[in-house]
């Protein structure tokens, strides 16, 4: 049936005029190009955040929403230090920096790159204090709350008074009036945790062994990840780092940011896309005049080329509406790919130089087609994986092979009229080496040769295979240069180790529920700490105690100003007249709250407000801050918007930032039986969603391995067929053994390629299948087809990011072991053939 569909196809190629498939081909062309100019007329892009590659996670919804909060939080924020011998240098030149910032955002007005510019906040402890102050009667630190519970009010006396006496207390007349135990300073100390951080004239600095740091942070406006604002923001800090740098030569600089990490991906790509895509092209365009040795196959080498890509092109904006950069890096190997049917129709022609152009195309047409459909297909299986950025892969090259094979059927048959030069020594070449393996296959044909050849290969796949790891760290995608992450790393260790991308999500039915299990969770994170677990972590829990427990300390202050108060005054020297207004405040005070509502309404609490999810937080304010470090909440902020209306369920929940991870095994031990704590590492979960795509794709491959047996013994029956498969399947094996030998850990990114190595491989193994009188200029055609695409796979197993080298190195392996391995078909086709006909001769 496939073989009358065929020949159906080609009768109608024959019947057609070459002049029409001319015009079709030239007005398809024209009509891609103009497509994909108005795709980029209305906003088609180049994406280079590595995060539009990663798989989807299934995920409930306040799960899903704690990741897009943390991702919100901690995005496009840009920290610079600015690290000097003494404390007055560094303040200085981070005022300069930050006055030069803040010019470049006046000047551009709403088109500046960098918003949000600041450092400490000097007035935050006066708002802090503002906003805790009347409800001081409901906060007790665990001293104080331990010495009341145990009637031990002389402690608090003997406290009291040592800070009367004390010449740099914050004691004052109008504070003792209102809190004569001075209860209230404490309880507001805790709120900013010890930090290798300080604040002085409105400057963050850290010590760095004899040198200080200031550190100054900004917000992008647009995502880091967007090449246009890299370029601008870039530019902004250029200007003015250059401008400090001028005015304090001795200073040294350290960034961190999401920026910094997707300029080195963007340059790493740019530079990769331009040195392995003009490598591959100038290797395609020798082998071509080596072999031909003529202008016009060049010439249609490079338009087959062109009109691979365009389509390429054209078909990913159209489906994705952007193009990402490592998706241009994996498409290179498109150049080496798509010249292949270039290769065989030259070949052919080469072999029979009086046969016209048409005739050729037809003459090559059912072979070129089913190879066009296997290795389609083969990018399609590619497609099925849960990355974006794959899908992108699987149809920018299945693109381009299609613009490739219809270049080949429409263009052909009047642009490559033009006789060839005599090539007979690339045809006797091809031929010697295939007398060679006519040779070699002989002996593999006795069931001496037979069985030898099958140890051997059975020993190196065995050996190989047992000895494959397997490692689907999600981070082997992309890892930036040293350059990037020895500064973010020294910056993180100023910043008292910063904020990791795991944390925790505490959900609880109710607003109340929820403070309990955050004061819950906290001891056990402190022991976290205690036990170099954890370096730090950030919590609503130190701001927003619950009602439990701002009721306990109310009870026990009921001890201060129900009973002890006469005493109280007296032994620090009060007026007693102050007690019936201070009874009166403590009695006002029962049903007053310190509420998240309340909190999120002031300047500090804004910069926490991602923390907090509730189940509908449309009326809630905007946090505008970064959360980076323990002191995050004091100084740092980050800008989320919360889904205005959205439903997202009854469950509240509330984030806790880690930072400092040393060991995440004992951290999520710590909570594994707790239903209501989640520790939610983003990293691992895609890593194990790519592990189980792993298994899946080298499932598949064996799905494909069986569909295609069944499909090509209909053309070539069963024996032939298997022969034909074999070969791609062999190949795949013995990579695996390869990687195995060779200490490669097997990943996603080599099964995506085994998945290749068969739809190329079949390429191969169809041609030879399909060769009658033209062995030769097949075996020309498959060495210069596998020549191009080890050019180019080769090149990617070059490349700095290593999913990209694992990908290529995976085809360079697997495309090798194919090309060595496809001659045999014809060899051995032969050879059972001519048993089958000394068999038959017998039995007559």
């Amino acid at each position: 049936m496939a073989s009358n569909f065929a020949a159906r196809a080609n009768q109608a190629l024959m019947q057609s005029s070459p002049k029409w498939r001319l015009a079709i081909w030239l007005l398809l062309m024209l009509s891609a190009s103009l497509w994909t100019l108005q795709l980029w007329q209305n906003g088609a892009r180049v994406q280079s955040d590595i995060l539009a590659m990663l798989p989807h996670l299934q995920q409930d919804k306040l799960t899903e929403r704690a990741l897009n909060q943390v991702e919100a939080t901690l995005a496009d924020q840009v920290y610079i230090a600015l690290v000097a011998k003494d404390e007055t240098t560094a303040i200085t030149a981070a005022k300069l920096l930050m006055q030069k910032l803040e010019a470049d955002l006046v000047a551009r007005g709403k088109q500046g790159a960098l918003t949000d510019i600041r450092s400490a906040d000097m007035q935050l402890g006066e708002a802090l204090g503002q906003f805790y102050f009347p409800h001081r009667f409901k906060l007790l630190t665990a001293p104080q709350a331990e010495a009341l519970a145990s009637q031990n009010i002389e402690s608090l006396l003997e406290a009291a008074t040592a800070q009367l006496y004390n010449a740099f207390s914050y004691a004052n007349s109008n504070l003792l009036a209102q809190d004569p135990l001075l209860l209230f300073p404490a309880n507001l100390l805790t709120l900013a945790p010890s930090s290798k951080v300080r604040a002085s004239q409105g400057i963050l600095l850290a010590n760095q062994g004899d040198n200080v740091a200031a550190v100054v942070m900004a917000k992008g406006r647009e995502s880091a990840f967007n090449p246009n604002a890299q370029l601008a923001q870039m530019t902004a800090l250029t200007v003015a780092l250059d401008a400090v740098e001028e005015g304090y030569p001795d200073i040294t600089v350290l960034k961190a940011g999401a920026l910094f990490h997707a300029l080195a991906a963007t340059q790493t790509a740019k530079s990769e896309i331009s040195i392995l895509g003009l490598a591959s092209l100038l290797g395609v365009i020798a082998l071509v005049w080596l072999a031909f040795r003529s202008v016009m196959p060049l010439l249609l080498a490079i338009v087959t080329i062109s009109s691979g890509l365009l389509l390429a092109v054209t078909f990913t904006l159209s489906v994705f509406g952007e193009l990402h950069l490592l998706t241009l890096v994996f498409g290179t190997s498109l150049i080496g790919i798509a010249i292949d049917y270039s290769f065989h129709f030259y070949c052919e022609r080469l072999s029979d130089t009086e046969r016209s152009a048409k005739a050729t195309v037809a003459y090559i047409f059912p072979t070129v087609t089913l190879a066009f459909i296997t290795s389609a297909l083969a990018y399609v299986g590619i497609g099925l994986a849960p990355f974006p950025g794959m899908q992108q892969v699987a149809i920018f090259c299945a693109a381009g092979l299609l613009g490739a094979y219809l270049t080949l059927i429409l263009a052909y048959p009047l642009l490559a009229g033009s006789r060839l030069p005599e090539g007979s020594r690339p045809l006797a070449l091809a031929g010697t080496y295939l007398a060679c393996l006519t040779q070699l296959s002989k002996r593999f044909t006795t069931p001496l040769g037979m069985g030898m050849f099958a140890l051997v290969i059975l020993i190196w796949c065995l050996g190989g295979i047992t000895k494959l790891t397997v490692d689907d760290d999600i981070r082997h995608l992309q890892q930036s240069p040293a350059s990037v992450t020895e500064p973010e790393n020294q910056l993180r260790q100023l910043l008292s180790g910063g904020t990791d991308n795991q944390f925790l999500l505490v959900r609880a039915p109710n607003e109340e529920a929820l403070l309990q299990q955050l004061e819950r969770v906290s001891p056990m994170l402190n022991a976290a700490i205690a036990n170099q677990e954890l370096g730090n972590y950030v919590s609503l829990s130190r701001y927003l105690p619950s009602h439990q427990k701002q009721d306990t300390a109310y009870r026990l202050q009921g001890e201060i100003y129900q009973t002890q108060l006469e005493q109280v005054l007296t032994s620090l020297g009060l007026d007693e007249n102050l007690k019936p207004e201070l009874q009166a405040a403590y009695l006002a005070a029962k049903t007053e709250y310190i509420t998240p509502a309340a909190f999120f309404t002031l300047g500090a609490g804004k910069q926490l407000a991602p923390l907090w999810l509730a189940p509908n937080e449309a009326n809630w304010p905007v946090s505008n801050g970064a959360l980076n470090d323990d002191r995050a909440s004091a100084e740092h902020g980050a800008e989320h918007g919360a889904d205005q209306g959205a439903d997202y369920g009854a469950d509240y929940g509330a984030i806790v930032l880690l930072g400092g991870i040393q060991q995440i095994d004992a951290l999520k031990a710590r909570f594994a039986y707790d239903k209501s704590v989640q520790l939610i590492d983003k990293v691992a979960d895609i890593s194990a969603v790519m592990g189980h795509y792993r298994l899946l794709t080298l499932k598949l491959l064996a799905l494909a391995l069986g569909i295609a047996l069944l499909l090509f013994s209909l053309n070539f029956g069963f024996k032939k067929a298997a022969v034909v498969v074999a070969v791609p399947a062999l190949a795949a094996l013995l990579t695996l053994a390869t990687l195995g030998l060779t200490g490669s850990p097997l990943s996603l990114f080599h099964a995506l390629a085994l998945i290749l190595v068969f739809g190329i491989g079949i390429d191969y193994s169809l041609f030879f299948a399909s060769a009658q009188n033209h062995g030769k200029a097949v075996m020309m055609a498959v060495f210069m087809s596998a020549c191009s695409t080890l050019l180019a796979f080769g090149l990617l197993a070059f490349s700095q990011t290593q999913a990209i080298h694992y990908f290529g190195l995976t085809l360079s392996l697997g495309i090798g072991f194919t090309f060595l391995l496809s001659p045999l078909i014809l060899t051995t086709t032969l050879a059972l053939t001519t048993n089958q006909l000394l068999t038959t001769k017998k039995s007559r």
